[in-house]
């Protein structure tokens, strides 16, 4: 990769974690439940990545899946989150709150960021779930986040790419602009010519399979197809990425 150039790897294991370095990547975005969008990891997957890795960690802090519209309970649970974050010296953390009409809910944001100095704060795809991609750039500007994960409000960054080439503009290089969604070896230098952007995010994950002898084909243990197997992040699909991107 040239010296502009950031890959990010969203791994959702110590184990991912591990594979994001090995393939070359500059930061990873760690956390955990990636089936339902990433969810807050638990401390010790926090803790040994900061003491195994010689790359940034940046958790993410969100305390379940589903909408980005908070209890005050699960905003106290985020805040404890930060804190805890903060006490492992992690290089960031990445979140994301939404009022109930679709806005950036400006007012607990700006409490966490104020709560995580001087450990910055990324802003997740919560973006794509406002009721307006300009407006809430600008909020996120204001705000003081370093950075926007987005996918253009599209199902994926390919398809987002228009939307984020003008979101990239409009920044003006106030905030990283950051394309995620889908981003894989076969589109990654499609999308970083279209928009401009030089931080990239990606799961890079494969299938790996499960290891057991026995396995009970009547019972299931949650909502997945197959059991045995399980989503964790390849080296080699890392390594693709970075090469692309030099």
């Amino acid at each position: 990769m040239t010296l502009s150039n950031i890959l990010e790897i969203c791994a959702n294991s110590f184990s991912s974690a591990l594979e994001a370095e090995k393939g070359g990547a500059n930061r990873i975005e760690l956390c955990e439940n990636m089936a339902e969008g990433g969810t807050t990891p638990s401390y010790a997957q926090i803790k040994l990545c900061k003491e195994k890795l010689n790359i940034q960690v940046w958790p993410i802090i969100r305390p379940r899946g589903g909408d980005f519209l908070y209890s005050y309970d699960e905003f106290e649970l985020m805040k404890e989150d930060i804190k805890i974050c903060k006490s492992l010296n992690c290089d960031g953390v990445v979140t994301g709150i939404l009022l109930a009409n679709g806005e950036i809910d400006k007012i607990r944001c700006a409490e966490l960021i104020k709560l995580a100095k001087p450990m910055p704060i990324s802003f997740h795809r919560a973006f794509d779930m406002s009721n307006d991609l300009e407006k809430a750039l600008e909020d996120l500007i204001e705000l003081g986040f370093v950075r926007v994960l987005t996918s253009g409000g599209s199902s994926n960054a390919f398809a987002g790419a228009e939307i984020i080439t003008k979101l990239v503009k409009q920044a003006n290089c106030r905030i990283e602009i950051m394309p995620g969604a889908g981003i894989n070896p076969q589109n990654i230098l499609q999308i970083a010519a279209q928009t401009g952007t030089q931080n990239f995010h990606s799961s890079a994950r494969q299938a790996v399979k499960s290891k057991m002898e026995y396995r009970n084909q009547t019972s299931k243990m949650g909502s997945i197809e197959d059991e045995y197997q399980y989503q964790q992040t390849s080296a080699e699909l890392v390594k693709q990425m970075v090469e692309k991107l030099k």
